[in-house]
């Protein structure tokens, strides 16, 4: 199949998404170690414990990052890793469940001191799936692309469920929603779907009595304060405690203890807390500039791979942290999506820095006849 020319511009990747990706990662792990230290130092007697976990990550990610710009030759575009990626996201998937239990459930797998969440792998190794094949049959954007592909998306998000981990799974098959109307597959293929996936998450919503309590707790927070809507609230606590200003760095007192999951799910909390809606806002604008730039990479894109690869990656970092300040405002049931690059987990951090490195990467590659952005 041909291709429209393009050219590599060695070295010229976008500044303002590379300067965000770096902002976001070291300011998680200053967010970490603010949110961290105090439960750190009596669980492990040491309270670097998660920075040096989330350092690890962001190492990690960094090189992976700076790796895929590295090289001239858009080798993640080709059969053998975008298969080879898959395959390996469903075999770590499919991995967790002979892996010891970790709290009833099976979202991560262990060798040794390594401990990974494929789940995040799997976020970008569907999107450059979909990316591949829908530009392979581009000229056949119809029912029966959307059929072939469509088995992959549940595969993953099958066994997503299963974990179980409802919220990434839902979050996984509206992405892949996203990148198929991107690539131009007609809306009447998407009837195919809608019902059965609706039946599908409504069944797995109500076998889980857990589930069904943080509906009741974003619904009617004021029937179980103490309970079910505990987290919620003493979220808003924090949020609304920090004022315009917030408390100054480290001062935070919902962190310590009154809030839980706050280094992990809810740190946009303790960020309102203790940077007040200064930080909040300014966290926000940070993942605005991310998506503005990841977008206009996508436009700018030479086929239509790079152009949805880039607009899939975008969509999900983005979406993700635009979801995950949602839930901590209140405004939705939790769902245990973390804030992408700040919150705790090296899983996630390490897969997001691997999403911007493929992002920065299509960025250096221009139309023939494009300009430079």
């Amino acid at each position: 199949m041909s291709r429209q020319p393009e050219m590599f511009l060695a070295g010229r990747f976008d500044r303002p998404l590379f300067i965000a990706l770096l902002a976001l990662t070291g300011f998680g792990l200053v967010m970490v170690y603010s949110t961290s230290g105090v439960p750190a130092a009596e669980k492990f007697n040491d309270s670097f414990h998660y920075l040096a976990g989330q350092a690890v990550g962001a190492a990690a990610g960094l090189a992976a990052l700076f790796f895929f710009i590295s090289f001239r030759r858009p080798f993640y575009q080709g059969a053998a890793f975008v298969h080879g990626l898959f395959a390996l996201s469903v075999v770590l998937l499919a991995l967790c469940f002979v892996m010891p239990e970790h709290a009833h459930t099976n979202r991560w797998i262990e060798f040794g001191v390594l401990r990974f969440q494929p789940s995040e792998l799997a976020k970008i190794s569907l999107v450059l799936l979909l990316a591949f094949w829908l530009e392979r049959r581009k000229e056949r954007r119809d029912v029966k692309t959307f059929l072939l592909l469509l088995p992959a998306v549940v595969l993953v998000m099958i066994l997503i469920l299963l974990e179980p981990d409802y919220g990434t799974a839902l979050f996984i098959f509206f992405l892949a929603m996203a990148v198929f109307f991107l690539g131009g597959v007609k809306l009447r293929a998407f009837g195919l779907i809608v019902v059965p996936a609706a039946l599908l998450f409504a069944a797995f919503l109500v076998r889980a009595e857990y589930r069904l309590d943080r509906l009741e707790a974003l619904l009617y927070p004021e029937r179980d304060p103490l309970g079910k809507s505990f987290q919620v609230i003493q979220s808003k606590m924090a949020l609304g405690s920090g004022g315009v200003l917030g408390v100054s760095p480290g001062e935070s007192v919902q962190k310590l203890y009154f809030l839980p999951s706050a280094h992990t799910d809810f740190i946009f909390a303790i960020i309102g807390e203790e940077l007040g809606l200064v930080g909040t806002i300014g966290t926000l604008l940070t993942f605005l500039l991310l998506l503005w730039r990841g977008l206009r990479i996508a436009r700018r894109a030479p086929d239509l791979f790079c152009q949805l690869a880039a607009a899939g990656i975008t969509i999900s970092l983005t979406a993700q942290a635009l979801l995950n300040m949602t839930i901590v405002l209140g405004l939705g049931p939790t769902k245990g999506l973390p804030l992408p690059f700040i919150s705790f987990g090296r899983s996630s951090l390490v897969c997001s820095l691997l999403a911007g490195g493929i992002l920065l990467h299509i960025s250096e590659r221009r139309a023939a006849a494009g300009g430079r952005s």
